[in-house]
C-alpha cells in the first residue's frame, strides 16, 4: 500500500482543506492571527502541519462566532493589530451569505423590489410586491436567528467542555467523556480535529475511542509515546531500506494489536457498533435521496493531498510496512 502525503502545501490547498479562501488566510496573516510562513524558491508560501492545525482551530472558532481579535488574543500575546472580519465572510451574528437584516437574498435593498412597477395603478400588485419583500425579510431574519442560536450553542459547549474540546462535534466530545478528566493532550485534540475534517464526526468519534483507551492505561500510553518517538527518529537521514524502518514497523504493528485487544476487552467494539447504528438511524440514506455534500466539504481522497505531514521517505515506508503487516493478519487476508 503506497502512502503519500505532501510535506507542505500551497495556500490554495491549505484554504481548500480548511474550508476557507486564500484571501481569508492572507487577512489572518495581515492582522497577526496566523504567522506567515516563509516563501519558497518559487516565491510561494508553503504551509506545514502546524500551520494547518492552527488554521483549522481558527476556522472552528470563527464559525462559532468568536471575533478574530479574540481568536488572535488566544493564539498570541495580544499584540496590537487592527482586527476585522475575514474578507468575504459574514460579520459575527450574520447568516452566511446574508448582507444584513434588511437585505434581500441577492444583496439588494427591499426597497429595490418595492420600487418595481411604480408606474402601475394596481394596488393589488403593489401589495403583492410588499408581501414578497416582507417574506424575504422574514426568511433573512430567521436565518440570522438560526445562526445566532448555532453560535450560542457552540460558545456554551466551549465553556462547558473547556476551550478547544468544545469546538469538536457532540459525537466526539461525548465519546471522550469515557477518558479520565484532564487526560486528553492537545496533540490528541489536534488529531481529532483533522480526522473530523476529513472523515466527519463519526470517523473522529471512532478514533476518539483510541485516545480513551490510551488515557485509561498509562502503560499503553507510555508505549505509544515510545513508538511515536521511534517513528519521528526516522528522519531524512535514514534510508528507506535501513533495518530500523522494518523494526519500527514491526513494533508499531505489535503495539496496535495490543491496543486493539485492550479496546475490545473494554467493550469499545460494542460502543463503535452502537455509534454506527445511531448514526445510520439519524442519517438514513435512500436511493431516492442520496447524501448531499455539504458546502465546503472535501472528499477523503482530496484531503490526503491537502493536509501536509512532514514525513520523511523512511517514515512513510515504515507506515506502509505496518499496514502490510496488519493486512497479512486480517481475517479477510
Amino acid at each position: 500500500m503506497r502512502i503519500t502525503s505532501p510535506r507542505q502545501v500551497t495556500i490554495g490547498d491549505a484554504a481548500a482543506f480548511a474550508g476557507t479562501t486564500p484571501r481569508a488566510i492572507r487577512h489572518y496573516h495581515a492582522i497577526g492571527l496566523l504567522p506567515e510562513p516563509a516563501r519558497g524558491g518559487d516565491g510561494r508560501r508553503r504551509y506545514g502541519y502546524e500551520d494547518m492545525i492552527n488554521l483549522l482551530w481558527i476556522r472552528r472558532m470563527a464559525d462559532a462566532g468568536i471575533a478574530l481579535d479574540d481568536i488572535r488574543d488566544a493564539f498570541t500575546n495580544g499584540a496590537e493589530c487592527p482586527g476585522a472580519e475575514s474578507p468575504g465572510e459574514a460579520p459575527t451574528g450574520a447568516a452566511p451569505g446574508s448582507a444584513g437584516p434588511c437585505a434581500s437574498p441577492d444583496g439588494t435593498s427591499p426597497d429595490a423590489d418595492a420600487d418595481t412597477d411604480t408606474d402601475t395603478d394596481s394596488g393589488t400588485h403593489r401589495e403583492a410586491v410588499i408581501a414578497g419583500t416582507l417574506e424575504r425579510l422574514a426568511d433573512a431574519l430567521a436565518a440570522q436567528e438560526a445562526e445566532l442560536r448555532r453560535q450560542r450553542v457552540a460558545v456554551q459547549r466551549m465553556r462547558a467542555e473547556g476551550s478547544r474540546l468544545g469546538l469538536l462535534s457532540d459525537l466526539v466530545t461525548e465519546r471522550l467523556r469515557g477518558a479520565p478528566e484532564g487526560s486528553m493532550r492537545q496533540a490528541d485534540l489536534d488529531t481529532l480535529l483533522v480526522t473530523e475534517r476529513i472523515f466527519g464526526p463519526l470517523g473522529a468519534a471512532v478514533q476518539a475511542g483510541r485516545f480513551v483507551a490510551l488515557a485509561r492505561d498509562p502503560a499503553l500510553r507510555e508505549e505509544s509515546d515510545r513508538i511515536d518517538a521511534a517513528e519521528e527518529a526516522l528522519d531524512d537521514g535514514v534510508a528507506v531500506d535501513d533495518p530500523r524502518v522494518a523494526r519500527v514497523a514491526g513494533e508499531r504493528h505489535a503495539f496496535e494489536s495490543r491496543l486493539n485487544a485492550a479496546m475490545e476487552a473494554a467493550g469499545q467494539g460494542q460502543e463503535d457498533e452502537a455509534l454506527f447504528d445511531a448514526w445510520d438511524a439519524a442519517h438514513p440514506a435512500t436511493a431516492d435521496a442520496p447524501a448531499r455534500r455539504e458546502p465546503g466539504a472535501i472528499s477523503a481522497a482530496e484531503a490526503v493531498g491537502m493536509m501536509p505531514y512532514d514525513f520523511s521517505p523512511a517514515r512513510l515506508r515504515c507506515m506502509e510496512l505496518a499496514v502490510e503487516l496488519a493486512a497479512r493478519e486480517s481475517p479477510a487476508a
